[in-house]
């Protein structure tokens, strides 16, 4: 399974280890992915993602996963955002 949140697309970085004799060895920073459920009341159902613990604090913050995925710009969406919204987006077209 892809470490890579759904959807921020936040993924894998690289770094070094320093030591106290300043020594590197190459490491990997593992973003904080969590499997969550969110429920999008324009679709009228939860969806299941994996996302990172700063995302999910992120849609909180902007008031639920539809005006997340509604005021986030594409280049900025992972994949999966990106279908999300489209479905999103039609949903309120098809109410409208």
């Amino acid at each position: 399974m892809a470490k890579r949140c759904q959807i921020t697309g936040k993924g894998v970085m690289t770094g070094n280890n320093v030591s106290h004799a300043n020594n590197r060895t190459r490491r990997r920073f593992l973003p904080n992915l969590q499997q969550t459920t969110m429920m999008s009341e324009i679709l009228g159902r939860k969806v299941s993602l994996r996302v990172t613990t700063s995302a999910i604090r992120t849609v909180e913050k902007h008031g639920g996963l539809d005006s997340f995925l509604l005021q986030a710009r594409n280049a900025e969406l992972a994949d999966e955002a990106r279908a999300l919204k489209r479905e999103i987006l039609a949903a309120s077209a098809a109410e409208a």
